[in-house]
């Protein structure tokens, strides 16, 4: 395995993460713009929330696979993480900005407010997002081996 070269990985980092967030949080926002005037008065907002979890880890997926491989990810555990990491900070403050400017709600408010059920698969699909960098890292690795 190669040295780790910091301020190689760190460029590589503080841009694909931004980007990986950015591909999520644009496909997330429209996914919500279909979901919210469409689906929720039609079902409720928690079954709403469920039914769009499974297309938002397919988006998780291919936006960490694309992120991979435009910004040459290795898979070195650190790098990946961090991107998944910068990611997800950034989603979270995102997330949190638009609950305060569009719904008015503090913080705690909206935790609060928050669907036990859809709440914690919305959690879940939160770590999902952070490591699927690193998940998809370990996965090249096992196919590797099993090639050699």
């Amino acid at each position: 395995m190669p040295i780790l070269n910091r301020d190689t990985h760190a460029a590589r980092i503080l841009k694909a993460g931004p980007a990986y967030f950015a591909l999520v949080f644009g496909a997330g926002f429209v996914l919500g713009s279909i979901r919210v005037p469409i689906v929720v008065p039609h079902v409720g907002e928690r079954i709403a929330e469920l039914i769009e979890t499974p297309f938002m880890f397919v988006v998780v997926l291919m936006a960490a696979r694309f992120i991979v491989r435009r910004f040459a990810l290795p898979t070195h555990t650190v790098v990946r993480l961090g991107v998944g990491i910068v990611a997800l900070g950034l989603l979270v403050v995102a997330e949190f900005l638009l609950v305060v400017a569009i719904q008015g709600k503090s913080l705690g408010e909206y935790v609060a407010s928050r669907d036990p059920i859809s709440g914690t698969v919305f959690l879940v699909m939160l770590v999902l997002f952070a490591l699927m960098p690193l998940i998809l890292a370990r996965l090249q690795l096992i196919r590797e081996r099993h090639a050699a």
